[in-house]
Formats: C-alpha cells, structure tokens, sequence
C-alpha cells in the first residue's frame, strides 16, 4: 500500500472521542499505521482544525497521530471539479459539499486507499479508489 489518505471524520472521531466511532477509528488507524504511512492533505486539515482552539495544539495532535501532510496535485483538483460536476448534474444532494471531492479525488490520482465513515459516497465518484470503511 501507497499509503493511507485519512479522512476527517475518522480523525475526528479519534480526537474528539466520539463515543460511537472513536474505538473503529482508533483500532483501523493503529491496523495501518504500523505498515503504510497515514495522510491528511489541507483539506481535511482544514476540517479537523475544528476540534481545536490554537494552530499549535492542532500541529501537536496531527503529529502525535503520525499524520503526515501531502500537497494535492492539480491533477486531483481538476478531477474534482469534473466529478462535483458530474454530481451536481445528477441533482446530487446539497449535503455532499465540494470538499469530500478534493478528498476523493486526491486518492484517486494518487492512487492511495482511503479511510472514511462516507464509503457509498466516494465510491460513487472514485470507483478505483480502495476505501477502507466499517461496515454499517
């Protein structure tokens, strides 16, 4: 494996304990951590910085957690901006925002897996990704 693109929400779930996902979360982070390197990207940067009050406790956790960042190619941005609008041409609901497709489309061109809570969604618009999801 390429390595590991991380998902908010699972990160999320680690950091804010969430009381139903945080011990899947933790124990599949703990799994692949030990063989293949674990991603975040400015996005999903971004989405977790919600989770905490100061830049510098954000850096800390991200590297307690051995996340390490990788710059989206432009490539994965123009493929995003094809399958957002590939979505909204198929009157996709208004709850998938364009940031989940920078996401998927960053392990599609990238050719990594991805760790995700939203596997229905990403395999809809990233068939080829390998996503890495419980089962509901």
């Amino acid at each position: 494996m390429n390595g590991l693109l991380v998902d908010s929400n699972i990160i999320l779930d680690v950091f804010l304990d969430d009381p139903l996902w945080a011990d899947w979360s933790e124990a599949t982070l703990s799994e692949y951590a030990s063989h293949t390197p674990l991603y975040i990207n400015q996005i999903i940067y971004s989405e977790i910085s919600i989770g905490f009050k100061k830049v510098e406790e954000l850096e800390i956790a991200i590297a307690s957690g051995g996340f390490q960042m990788l710059e989206i190619p432009k490539e994965a941005l123009f493929l995003a901006g094809k399958a957002f609008l590939n979505y909204r041409k198929q009157k996709g609901e208004k709850r998938s925002p364009l940031p989940d497709f920078f996401i998927g489309a960053h392990a599609a061109v990238s050719d990594i897996a991805l760790i995700t809570r939203d596997k229905k969604r990403y395999q809809s618009y990233f068939p080829t990704v390998n996503i890495i999801s419980p089962e509901y």
